[in-house]
């Protein structure tokens, strides 16, 4: 994945962005069961798409734009293959940094599609161009693979790639593909998901169970922090788990995976669900309406709701045709912007007292519009709840939120943020709270405590001289 800074449209600018999608595929029809598994994870990465498979010879193809841009009428042949869906965390834009990377090696072809963020991939980088290697991107993948191809070289397989794991720092989940063997590969400390399952066709990884329901196919189970798992002619086996303290990220089940996806035994949409009814319990309000921001604050709005026995509504519509808005020079365009993404339902808005639910605060613009959007529509109290603790230090393991200027929480008192947005009331989930909902105590809250499960080398700091 790559780094560069947050855009700030005013609509979507709000919500930090996930980092990518993998998936792997061992099988008949592999380019037909990657295709759909990369369309079902679309949401993870919208920046570029790309895929590569293998029938004795090396084949791939991938492009800036949506898994339909970048596939509109072309197959690749082999029943190998490994896809990816990139939106960058590390390093700059363009078609030279999208994935999958794939080389040539004196062991055969060695490709990889990568979710999360090597932290140290300066300092790797440096490394192995002082022992010769050549580099064709600014991505931290890139870096990942010729790691791992040099390690290979010298100890094997199985030994250079845990070779490689150790000289690692930061999160990685990914799909490898080494001539006709394909390979899943997860951090030690687990911070990305990544599931294997399988259908009539085939075995098939990717970073979310619902890549696999989209395939018609089962969930066996989830790729284990720090397990290589080897996938040839249709046996799956591991081949080795390195254990280290687990530190799942937060943010995969409060906003970035689909809610109908299973990530560590644990079901998105329950996990929110849960969200939702114990911030009622922490931060309950009178009001005769729970309505949700969409998408992303459904299902803990619905667990609120029920909760509390205020009724549920749908009462903002979100246009999903809408185009990317641009930064607005004044606030009459940026409210026009709020008003082509999302509509009130007028009948559910005016003269109601409001529960107004989110998954997150990030930068706080669109919450704040959306409050006068409603307000000017004929709300009355807006009660504004939150499903997650405040977020208020930036994330180095493949979120894009790299800097503390952006959270409206930063250094900011719960009242601050409440007068700031023009809501009536404001409620956070507490970190507690979000760790019972989840059900694992072993998060990663970095980006909520400013306390990280590894030391950050400086070059993965923003503004770094």
């Amino acid at each position: 994945m790559d780094s560069h800074h947050p855009e700030s449209d005013t609509t979507t600018g709000q919500k930090p962005s996930e980092e990518c999608a993998v998936v792997g595929y061992y099988g008949n029809n592999a380019f037909i069961n990657i295709l759909f598994g990369l369309k079902a994870l679309q949401h993870r990465g919208q920046e570029s798409s790309g895929m590569a498979t293998y029938d004795g010879s090396i084949h791939i193809n991938k492009g800036m734009g949506l898994v339909s841009e970048v596939f509109k009428s072309s197959s690749l042949p082999g029943n190998i293959g490994i896809g990816h869906n990139r939106y960058s965390t590390s390093g700059s834009k363009g078609i030279e940094n999208a994935g999958p990377f794939v080389i040539s090696s004196s062991l055969g072809y060695i490709g990889i599609s990568h979710n999360g963020e090597i932290t140290n991939a300066h300092d790797l980088r440096e490394e192995l161009k002082k022992n010769g290697y050549i580099f064709t991107s600014s991505s931290d993948t890139e870096v990942m693979l010729i790691l791992m191809a040099s390690e290979i070289n010298k100890y094997g397989i199985y030994d250079g790639i845990k070779k490689a794991m150790f000289k690692l720092k930061g999160s990685y989940a990914a799909a490898i593909l080494i001539n006709n063997t394909l390979y899943a590969l997860r951090d030690p400390r687990g911070y990305r998901p990544l599931v294997i399952g399988k259908n009539s066709d085939g075995i098939m990884i990717a970073s979310e169970s619902a890549a696999i329901d989209t395939v018609s196919g089962e969930l066996i189970r989830d790729v284990k922090p720090g397990e290589l798992v080897e996938i040839n002619n249709g046996v799956i086996k591991s081949i080795f788990t390195i254990e280290w303290q687990h530190s799942h990220c937060m943010f995969e089940y409060v906003y970035f995976a689909r809610p109908d996806s299973i990530i560590d035994g644990r079901e998105v949409f329950n996990v929110r669900y849960n969200l939702g009814k114990i911030l009622a319990i922490e931060e309950p309000a009178v009001a005769d309406v729970v309505i949700p921001v969409p998408d992303s604050g459904r299902s803990q709005a619905l667990g609120y709701a029920v909760q509390l026995g205020i009724p549920y509504s749908e009462g903002l519509i979100k246009n999903r045709y809408s185009d990317r808005t641009f930064i607005m020079p004044d606030q009459q365009s940026r409210y026009n912007a709020i008003k082509l993404k999302l509509n009130p339902i007028k009948s559910e808005i005016s003269g109601k007292d409001i529960v107004l639910i989110d998954d997150s605060i990030v930068r706080g613009n669109t919450m704040k519009f959306i409050i006068s959007l409603l307000k000017k529509d004929g709300a009355g109290k807006i009660h504004v709840r939150i499903g997650s603790p405040p977020i208020i230090a930036p994330c180095y393991f493949g979120v894009d939120m790299k800097t503390k200027d952006e959270f409206i929480a930063n250094e900011k008192t719960v009242e601050n943020i409440k007068n700031e947005i023009g809501a009536d009331s404001l409620g956070y989930l507490s970190i507690n709270g979000l760790k019972k909902a989840i059900g694992i105590s072993n998060l990663c809250t970095g980006c909520l405590t400013g306390r990280y499960p590894e030391e950050i080398p400086p070059f993965a700091k923003p503004n770094y001289t």
